[in-house]
């Protein structure tokens, strides 16, 4: 059965936790459903992980809209979330909900993401108001990783941990159907999911929230050799991988691949009025 932002609503209601991973690509999607994830993002994290840049800020809407109708296509059950990307949705309330608009028809997703908390309250309100659920996502939101300095945990200061709680409110008055809590103290994160009515998905937040979500390349170990502290590798596929590419290139070129049972077959008789 296909989930809904009311299935996730209801998840919270009950105490059951949230699961969410990242997804860029039809297999990938297809694999995660069959195994029962809850809800997929397509995040501008592809920037980094798919297409090699050294930040989510090159990402373009049609980067969004590929990868997203991609995703949509292998999963019929999991609720599948786009990401707004970096001046998507930051230059006017009209660009904000056309483009929201834009990746919801031509990819087929449930919902949009969008980073920032009161600044971003009036574009929220009016994609909802266009019949678009909208996922936040507040303190360490990945584009505005330069204004921060850097890739830096938030809300650890009195004031900054109440303008975060502040700004979790402020969005979900403003229609956020659930907010993604990026890189905030555990207490922290405790006290919005209590406070907030919304599902809360944490990433280095902590298991107070409600749900988690992981860029499934790090999860999995298949990106580059820093593992940050929120992530746990429960497979080793970057090794696997490498391992099978090994054993493929040793067989090709010992001529042990493809073996006979690899081939297809011809009648002799064919093959003696060809010569």
């Amino acid at each position: 059965m296909k989930n809904t932002v009311s299935t996730l609503q209801k998840m919270k209601d009950n105490g059951e936790k949230i699961s969410m991973l990242t997804a860029y690509d039809y297999s990938t999607a297809k694999l995660f459903d069959e195994a029962g994830i809850d809800t997929m993002l397509v995040g501008d994290s592809l920037g980094m992980v798919m297409l090699g840049y050294d930040s989510t800020i090159p990402v373009t809407m049609e980067d969004m809209i590929h990868h997203g109708a991609a995703v949509v296509r292998g999963a019929k059950n999991a609720l599948i979330v786009v990401d707004m990307p970096f001046l998507s949705y930051h230059t006017s309330v009209y660009d904000a909900v056309v483009n929201a608009g834009r990746i919801m028809k031509e990819t087929g997703c449930t919902a949009v993401k969008l980073e920032g908390g009161k600044n971003v309250c009036p574009q929220i309100k009016a994609i909802v108001e266009a019949q678009i659920p909208v996922c936040a996502h507040i303190g360490l939101t990945p584009q505005s990783v330069n204004a921060f300095g850097g890739f830096r945990v938030q809300g650890k200061s009195e004031k900054a941990a109440q303008e975060l709680i502040e700004a979790a409110l402020a969005v979900e008055e403003a229609g956020a159907f659930m907010v993604v809590l990026e890189g905030i103290p555990e207490k922290l994160a405790a006290i919005i999911t209590k406070k907030l009515h919304i599902p809360t998905i944490g990433i280095g937040a902590s298991p107070e929230c409600d749900g988690q979500v992981l860029v499934y390349q790090d999860m999995l170990a298949m990106y580059g050799n820093f593992v940050p502290k929120f992530v746990k590798q429960f497979a080793q596929v970057g090794d696997v991988m490498k391992g099978a590419v090994a054993d493929y290139m040793k067989e090709v070129k010992e001529g042990t691949f493809p073996a006979k049972e690899h081939t297809y077959a011809i009648s002799d008789d064919i093959i003696e009025k060809l010569y």
